[in-house]
């Protein structure tokens, strides 16, 4: 039985977003060594502020400075950092609720060793060297031995406001496709393409999933499809990913392969963007010592009818 597979996947991407009035205040006013929380309507103070009341869900606006120190609630001690945590030595996860405040502010704490963390222990924001209006510009929390600073009172309104942010998003994992992928990579190593029948509907799906999504069966049988097909549908591209290394516009396409029964994507090639259609017969093209398809180019086929693919679309 071939060797099942499995490999490192990183999924990343930037998350842009923009900010409203009180979370441009708030991510300003770290950037000025300023820590802003917002009062309710009953007179809470919420740290980090939001632009809404949790409890009555009415609009909230009224910024208040609180201090940087503050009181541990509750903590967690990590012994093994992650790329992208505050510390890149062991720390403790803590929630502080800062002098002024209701509620807790999470950050990391920055203490020898889990002995030298409690709750009710007293703390101080260490500010980070370098800020540009982010929660990071908090650097981490470190012990304290005093009472409350006082509030900087230098107010809630600063020039050159923070109005959008940058996140990275990135998630790391070790990823086995199982069996039945597993077969249709080794597949098409060998310059093949193979789907797997389902017992019940008779339906081939490429790639195969291992069971028929409709029926709920298991799937085992192996069917050889292609290696010509139809487009059923596509898109055009015209924003150059960082990855591929293809120039824009070009055509991203379902692809019915014969003898399938679902359409799988891949890129189309050999014609000019706009002349892609429906119905466009093609086939694969391989580089050498590749694993799978570069494109799909078109056969000289005359287009396939309508009705022959209009359930696959």
């Amino acid at each position: 039985m071939p060797e099942v597979l499995k490999a490192p996947l990183v999924v990343e991407f930037p998350f842009t977003r923009s900010l409203g009035p009180v979370q441009s205040a708030f991510l300003t006013g770290l950037r000025e060594r300023v820590v802003l929380g917002v009062r309710t309507t009953d007179g809470r103070v919420l740290v980090p502020p939001v632009e809404y009341d949790p409890v009555t869900a009415e609009e909230i606006d009224d910024l208040v400075e609180v201090a940087p120190t503050g009181t541990v609630t509750t903590w967690a001690w990590n012994p093994a950092p992650r790329r992208g945590q505050p510390l890149a030595t062991p720390f403790a996860w803590v929630l502080v609720r800062l002098d002024g405040a209701d509620t807790a502010l999470l950050h990391a704490l920055d203490a020898p060793g889990p002995d030298a963390v409690r709750t009710g222990m007293r703390v101080r924001v260490r500010w980070a060297a370098e800020r540009s209006g982010a929660i990071t510009d908090i650097a981490c929390f470190a012990p304290y031995d005093g009472g409350p600073d006082r509030p900087t009172g230098r107010g809630r309104a600063f020039p050159d406001a923070v109005t959008g942010i940058v996140v990275p998003a990135r998630l790391d994992y070790t990823y086995s496709p199982g069996r039945a992928q597993s077969d249709y990579i080794h597949a098409l190593a060998e310059r093949r393409t193979v789907g797997e029948r389902c017992p019940s509907c008779r339906k081939v799906y490429v790639p195969p999933r291992g069971a028929c999504p409709t029926c709920g069966i298991a799937t085992a049988e192996q069917v050889e499809v292609g290696p010509r097909g139809t487009v059923t549908t596509f898109c055009i591209v015209n924003i150059k990913a960082k990855n591929l290394d293809v120039e824009v516009p070009y055509v991203y396409a379902h692809i019915a392969l014969d003898g399938a029964d679902l359409a799988l994507h891949a890129r189309i090639g050999g014609i000019p963007y706009d002349q892609v259609r429906m119905g466009l017969r093609v086939e694969p093209v391989w580089t050498e010592g590749a694993r799978y398809p570069d494109h799909y180019r078109p056969t000289g086929e005359p287009d396939a009818a309508y009705e022959t693919y209009k359930e696959l679309l």
